[in-house]
């Protein structure tokens, strides 16, 4: 994020993100640029053919894609670890799904609005760029406790992708955390039951637990 990216690159990543969102039928970040506001189809030869009916096993997969993409750059040996994590805990595994992927520090950054996208965040956070309790971490999965503080080191305060982020009117900093923009620095409050959540599309974590253990 300190230096710019070749156009090739971002041309790909937007490119990578786009497909997504078409490929799943939904505008998963709500932005109002997304490829699907103008193509409501899949992408491919045959992404205009009708949608055919999903099954209950194709129903559980779209919903998995659906939450596993909501989040960007995470493996799929990464999300299968944080369900296996939660169905360990007592009680609900899809509340703690949702609460564990929003403790991940890329989450975080995202939501209280120091990066644009949650593609950008992987660039700020690896770059060495955030600061959590005033000591860098630059590991995305990084969970974050209630009581920690995230900051943007000093440097990049005024970084016009940063300011730009914190200043754009297509989301809010949910009430689980509290920012102060000014220094770029925020404290992560609680741990959000899924109805917290802002998603922009329906998310389905009920139907995530029951395509893992299946």
């Amino acid at each position: 994020m300190g230096r710019q990216e070749p156009a090739a690159d971002m041309t790909k990543r937007a490119t990578s993100k786009y497909k997504i969102n078409r490929s799943l039928g939904v505008n998963l970040w709500g932005r109002p640029k997304s490829a699907i506001n103008r193509r409501d189809y899949r992408p491919g030869q045959h992404g205009q053919a009708r949608r055919r009916r999903l099954s209950d096993y194709g129903n559980q997969l779209a919903a998995k894609q659906r939450l596993k993409g909501y989040y960007g750059e995470i493996s799929e040996r990464q999300f299968r670890n944080l369900y296996r994590e939660a169905i360990r805990l007592p009680g609900d595994t899809s509340e703690f799904l949702i609460g564990l992927l929003e403790r991940r520090l890329s989450t975080v950054v995202y939501r209280m609005k120091f990066a644009p996208t949650v593609f950008a965040t992987r660039q700020l956070i690896n770059h060495g760029h955030v600061r959590v309790n005033g000591k860098r971490v630059n590991v995305g999965g990084y969970m974050l406790k209630v009581g920690d503080v995230v900051e943007v080191v000093a440097k990049m305060r005024e970084n016009g992708q940063v300011v730009e982020a914190s200043q754009s009117s297509e989301r809010e900093v949910p009430d689980y955390m509290q920012v102060d923009h000014k220094v770029m620095k925020g404290t992560f409050l609680r741990i959000p039951s899924f109805s917290d959540v802002p998603y922009p599309v329906q998310m389905q974590p009920h139907l995530v637990v029951e395509f893992y253990s299946r």
